[in-house]
C-alpha cells in the first residue's frame, strides 16, 4: 500500500510539472495512468489497520481535492461507502427507517475490535495548534497532521508506514526514542522535553496510548509543542 501511495504522489508531481511546462499531451497521458492507479489503491484489500486507514484517508484526500466537482464528489462518496462496507459490514439503507425497539443483528463481515474514532477523526486532530502524529507499535506513522508534515517536509500520504527512525536517525532512536515509545505502548502517559539538533527552541513531547475496545494498546498519539530555549536533548517524533 505504501508503494502505491508513493506512486500516486509521484504521478501527481509529474502532472503538475507537465502543466507548468504546458505539455498537454503528457498531462493527458499521465491523467489516464493516474485514474488506473486510483482504482488499484481503492481495490486493494487491506491486510491490517494501517492499510485500512490509509485507504480511507486517501479517499478523503480525493474528496478534498475535487470538492468543487459535484460528479467527482458523488463518485468518491460511493467509493468511500464501498470501503466502509468492505471492512465494517453492510450499512443500513437510508430510504427506510430501522426499527428502534429491536436489536440489530451483527454485520456479516468481520468487524475489528478497534475504536475507529481514535484513528479516523483526523478533522479534530487537524484543528490542534501543535504537531500531531499517531504511530503504531512498530514505530511507524499511521497519521501525521498538516503541521507535522510541513515540519518534516513530507505529505500526509507519504508519511503513512514510515518508520520514525527515518526522521530522527538510528542513534537517537536507540538511545532514547524507543524507550519512550515502549513506555507508552505499555500503557503509560509519557511527557518530556527534547532539543532538536540545529534548533534554538525546546519541544515538549506528550505521548498517550491509543487502545482498542478491549483495552489493548494499538499505538501512540504524539503531540509536539515548541516551548522555549533549547536545553535538553532527546527525540523528535
Amino acid at each position: 500500500m505504501r508503494e502505491l501511495l508513493q506512486a500516486f504522489s509521484s504521478r501527481c508531481s509529474q502532472i503538475e510539472e507537465a502543466i507548468r511546462l504546458g505539455d498537454d499531451r503528457r498531462v493527458a497521458t499521465l491523467d489516464r495512468g493516474l485514474d488506473l492507479l486510483v482504482e488499484v489503491i481503492v481495490g486493494h484489500q487491506a491486510a491490517n489497520l494501517m492499510e485500512m486507514y490509509a485507504q480511507l484517508q486517501f479517499v478523503g484526500y480525493l474528496l478534498q481535492q475535487d470538492a468543487d466537482d459535484a460528479a467527482s464528489v458523488s463518485h468518491h462518496s460511493t467509493v468511500l461507502l464501498s470501503l466502509l462496507e468492505r471492512y465494517f459490514g453492510a450499512l443500513p439503507r437510508a430510504d427506510f427507517a430501522l426499527p428502534r425497539a429491536l436489536p440489530q443483528p451483527a454485520p456479516k463481515a468481520c468487524v475489528p475490535d478497534v475504536d475507529i474514532g481514535n484513528f479516523l477523526n483526523s478533522a479534530i486532530l487537524e484543528t490542534l495548534p501543535d504537531r500531531v502524529a499517531v504511530l503504531t507499535r512498530d514505530y511507524r506513522y499511521l497519521y501525521s497532521n498538516t503541521l507535522n508534515c510541513a515540519y518534516l517536509g513530507q505529505t500526509p500520504i507519504d508519511m503513512i508506514g514510515r518508520h520514525v527512525m527515518e526522521f530522527i536517525g538510528e542513534e537517537q532512536f536507540v538511545a532514547q526514542a524507543k524507550a519512550n515509545f515502549d513506555a507508552c505502548f505499555a500503557g503509560q502517559h509519557v511527557e518530556y522535553h527534547y532539543e532538536q539538533r540545529g534548533e534554538s527552541r525546546r519541544t515538549r513531547c506528550r505521548m498517550s496510548p491509543l487502545r482498542d475496545l478491549s483495552g489493548q494498546v494499538l499505538g501512540a498519539l504524539v503531540v509536539l509543542e515548541a516551548v522555549g530555549a533549547a536545553a535538553i536533548s532527546t527525540i523528535a517524533a
